[in-house]
């Protein structure tokens, strides 16, 4: 408390001081401590003042004074004598009033209208207002002629350490990149004081961490928080609680103090690479799987997150780099494994893959730190599935005579069941496609039958579907189509093409062209048609016409 005391009574003394060398040249044209004066007895136990000192004297130019101040927050069981006012034309016969009008005159500010005395009434606060304007004027009692000029004057509330610095902004929320060197720049804070700046030390702040050391440090005066430790790592712990002081008297023993709060988050930087889960991953797949079907997943951890975890994969070695693919899960970072291509099971049951993965995103900084990328294998075991029988061909070309036999072969398809138990086919035609029922199928062996006769002048191609069934499960089924084509045979006479009837003058010369005539055949012959044109029977003893073939 002492050394408290000795404070406030150097920040008391000092613009005195500064008064006194001020004014003394000018010959006590102004007070020489006219604000301080407290009253005997006080709870400060300062002195008196002399009479000298509290007096306001008067020059030859009438009002003569330099500003008043008053301690805030003072209060004793008096009044509090500011300062007094005196003009060197009272000569102490009580024939001068003193009258004091302006801010808080007559209700903080009282005079003693004989003697010139101001005192305060109340207890003030520097920071509700620092300074009153007031006017003072000297009249003669008993008219109330003024007996000079109203002159105004100025008294200031004189600061005391009575406020504690705030955070107005408070609490912070900060980030800094993790790994960050020492020194790094995370935040900046600020707190106020609601005390005068300028005078003495009550608003002169320095900053301090309470809590939050080893790992951030504050600069006193600027409120800088940098890093303090190198390689924080967000993936140890990703938020720190910071205390900061703020604390008035240039931070000496005594001053008030303030505090905040800094939440401070280790943002994240790629310093991880991805990780496999495990190295080995087994998966079965049924071998009539659709394309493009996912089989399994794999999954690389990161302990980044974000843009910092994501990895792509990559099948990078294996026998079956053309039979599968992987993409990656934009969700959930897994590796999807999928079927590129159709498996048999009867051809090859497993398949062996290398993956990989490796972050997409890399920090040059922690390049060193790689690589970002891990391997794991994939065993993957097809099974067998219950498939449909197979026919030898895709499709089915036959060519029959049209004047084949009925009941006579004309072809045969052939199927198996691709499955290892290899399950016995039967045969059917698909009466949709074969409508006539021309032709039958025999059950067991897929030989194709005539049923009924053919001609191909009606019908040169039919179409039908043969269908395989595996005896042991009906429900595997496999068609084929079946082309027939109908080949020619010649039977079929040759016809005229239209009926001629022939005029002739008679005065026709021999060998005139009387009628050409043409022919057509129904059947189609591989070299083509050739006609031979002869007159009938009777009328090959006729001297008068004769026929030959057009060349």
């Amino acid at each position: 408390m002492p050394e408290r005391l000795t404070e406030m009574l150097t920040d008391t003394w000092t613009p005195l001081i500064i008064l006194w060398i001020t004014v003394l040249p000018s010959i006590c044209m102004a007070p020489m401590n006219p604000s301080q004066v407290l009253p005997s007895g006080s709870s400060t136990g300062l002195k008196r003042l002399t009479e000298e000192q509290r007096v306001l004297n008067r020059s030859k130019r009438g009002w003569v004074w330099n500003q008043m101040f008053v301690l805030e927050e003072f209060s004793g069981p008096e009044p509090i004598l500011v300062g007094r006012l005196h003009t060197d034309l009272d000569p102490g016969s009580s024939k001068i009033k003193y009258i004091l009008s302006g801010d808080g005159a007559g209700t903080i500010f009282v005079i003693n209208d004989k003697t010139g005395d101001i005192h305060a009434m109340k207890r003030l606060d520097r920071e509700e207002k620092a300074e009153y304007t007031l006017t003072a004027q000297a009249v003669d009692r008993d008219t109330n002629k003024p007996l000079e000029p109203p002159s105004e004057f100025i008294i200031k509330v004189q600061d005391i350490n009575d406020n504690a610095p705030e955070f107005v902004d408070g609490p912070y929320h900060a980030t800094v990149p993790e790994m960050s060197i020492v020194g790094t720049f995370v935040t900046k804070v600020t707190a106020t004081d609601a005390d005068d700046p300028v005078y003495g030390n009550s608003a002169k702040l320095v900053y301090s961490i309470l809590e939050g050391q080893p790992y951030f440090s504050i600069e006193p005066h600027t409120a800088i928080i940098k890093t303090a430790l190198p390689n924080m790592d967000r993936e140890a712990k990703e938020e720190y609680f910071v205390v900061i002081q703020a604390k008035d008297m240039g931070g000496h023993m005594g001053g008030l103090s303030g505090t905040t709060t800094v939440t401070i988050t280790l943002t994240d930087v790629n310093d991880n690479p991805p990780k496999f889960a495990q190295s080995l991953y087994h998966f079965s797949v049924m071998e009539d799987v659709a394309l493009g079907e996912p089989i399994g997943r794999v999954k690389a951890n990161d302990l980044d997150i974000g843009e910092n975890a994501k990895s792509s994969y990559d099948i990078i070695e294996g026998d079956g780099m053309d039979i599968f693919e992987i993409t990656t899960d934009a969700q959930t970072q897994d590796g999807i494994i999928r079927v590129r291509k159709p498996l048999d099971f009867e051809t090859k049951k497993s398949y062996t893959l290398k993956v990989e993965a490796a972050n997409i995103h890399i920090d040059p900084r922690f390049i060193s730190g790689g690589p970002f990328k891990d391997t794991a294998t994939v065993k993957i075991v097809v099974e067998d599935a219950d498939e449909p029988p197979v026919f030898s061909s895709p499709t089915y070309l036959l060519e029959v005579h049209e004047n084949a036999a009925i009941n006579s072969v004309i072809g045969q398809v052939a199927a198996h069941d691709p499955d290892v138990s290899s399950s016995p086919i039967r045969f059917s035609i698909d009466r949709h496609t074969d409508l006539e029922r021309q032709f039958n199928i025999n059950a067991e062996d897929g030989k194709i039958t005539l049923a009924t006769p053919l001609d191909r002048e009606t019908n040169m191609w039919h179409n039908i579907t043969i269908v395989a069934t595996e005896t042991r499960n009906h429900s595997q089924v496999s068609r084929v189509p079946v082309a027939i084509k109908v080949l020619d045979v010649n039977d079929n006479a040759p016809e005229f093409a239209s009926e001629h009837e022939a005029f002739l003058c008679e005065n026709g010369k021999p060998g005139q062209v009387i009628q050409i005539v043409s022919a057509i055949d129904k059947d189609d012959p591989k070299n083509g048609h050739y006609f031979l044109y002869s007159l009938l029977p009777e009328m090959v003893n006729n001297p008068n016409f004769t026929i030959k073939k057009n060349e």
